[in-house]
Order: structure tokens, then sequence, then C-alpha cells
């Protein structure tokens, strides 16, 4: 069974300029760092509200992970589900034609893994896991939200993802330009391909602040580019490690 969005992964040029704003701006705290030789990543796990922000330093240009720094620049990168039994979604996704790039669970930072293939999963690249510690994440400064999804047709990935993950799709318009599925406390919204939104990959993040004009203040002081809008505080790339990032503070 898959019981929620676990992490969502971020490629770094470093682990060291990741910390300087996920963890020390954001105050994000950090649960787990390792290196992954298999995978040819240095990466850490940092507390963001019911899920974790995966941070991934290539150690090498020729690791898928390198390759992706090389070709994309820092930003978003994957997006995990938590599995009881990854083995057993593993059989599951092979018995009924899924492509897999994991046939078989290793294990990673996160647990036990599996990754499906992007073409599998309307162009998104999908990690699955279960994880070997069960520890109560910490108290963090900031709730993930929202994670939006550019994908290869909306009706038939919000299809796609109900019947794989056991996500319940939420709202979706008439003509499916638009549809949210619930994921835990995660809401996933996906929006379509195309000449206007780009290639399908996850576009940007929402998190949700207790305490935003306190956040703006240490961003100020930080001297971390933002824009005060509507919906919150919105950061650009080029501030947070390549990860379009609007964060908003609780419906009243």
């Amino acid at each position: 069974m898959i019981k929620r969005v676990h992490h969502i992964g971020i490629v770094v040029q470093d682990l060291a300029s990741g910390y300087a704003f996920w963890r020390d701006t954001l105050g994000l705290s950090v649960t787990r760092e390792a290196e992954v030789k298999d995978q040819g990543v240095k990466a850490a796990l940092l507390a963001c509200g019911s899920i974790e922000i995966e941070l991934l330093e290539p150690t090498g240009p020729e690791s898928a992970v390198g390759r992706f720094l090389k070709s994309s620049g820092e930003g978003l990168h994957h997006l995990c589900f938590e599995s009881d039994d990854v083995s057993r979604d593993v059989k599951r996704f092979d018995g009924t034609g899924v492509d897999m790039i994991d046939a078989r669970p290793r294990k990673g930072l996160a647990g036990m893994i599996a990754f499906i293939h992007p073409r599998a999963c309307a162009g998104i690249l999908i990690e699955v896991a279960t994880p070997i510690e069960k520890t109560p994440p910490p108290a963090a400064p900031l709730t993930a939200t929202v994670v939006h999804l550019v994908v290869e047709g909306v009706e038939g990935a919000a299809h796609l993802y109900r019947d794989l993950f056991g996500l319940t799709i939420r709202m979706s318009r008439l003509d499916w330009t638009l549809a949210q599925l619930a994921s835990g406390d995660v809401v996933l919204q996906l929006s379509p391909a195309g000449a206007a939104s780009g290639k399908p990959r996850i576009s940007m993040l929402r998190f949700m602040s207790q305490d935003l004009a306190g956040l703006a203040t240490r961003l100020q002081d930080q001297k971390v580019a933002f824009r005060q809008e509507s919906v919150g505080l919105v950061l650009g790339p080029a501030a947070t490690r390549g990860v379009p990032l609007v964060i908003h503070q609780p419906q009243a």
C-alpha cells in the first residue's frame, strides 16, 4: 500500500550550497545524510512537515544525477511515495507491465527503494521507498502542501496515479486542464505539458509557514530575493537552488 508522499528529490551542485538555503535559511532540520555509492550521490534528507526534502549532490559527472545536473542544472528531480512493502509493489508493477528502472529494490537513503521509469508515469520520475527506520519526523517550521506536476495528459495521468499508487482524485476540471490528487497531507496538482508549460517535470512546490512575516524578515536579512504576492512569498529558482517555491500562511 502506498501511504503518502515520502520526499521530493532536488539536485544541487553540492550539499553545502543546498544546506545554505534549505537548512540555514528555511530552517529545515537534516534527518539523515550519507553517500549512496551505487547511485553516485551524496544525499541528505530534511524534515518538511509530513514529508522530507532530499538533496542530491552527484559524486561524478557520469552518474544519472550528474547527467541531470549537466543537462538541466539544479532543481526538482523526482517524487517519492512511501510504501509499506516496496518489494511487493515492485512485483505488482512488474506484473502489470510498468516500466521499472529497478527490477528489484535496493538500499537508498530513504530505505529500500525502487525507481519507476518516467515514461510509465506521465513523464515524471517516481521513486517508491519503504523506510528502514520508523522514526517520527522532527518539528519543522514549514509544511509541504502542494507539489505541482506538468504531465503528459492530465486525465490519463490522474487515472494512472490513482490506479498505480492508490491516490484519490480530489478535483478535476471538465476539460482536464487541471486535476488535484491527495496523497497523505500533500496535494499533487497536475497540469498539461505543452508549448506554454514545457516538458513533463515537477514544476513547483508550495509550503505553509505559521510565521510568514518572520520568514519574510529572515529572507530579507539574508538577502534572498522574493516577491510578496496574494498567494504568499514567491521565490524564483535563482534563490532556492533551482526550485520555484511559494510559501503561504494557513487559511483562516
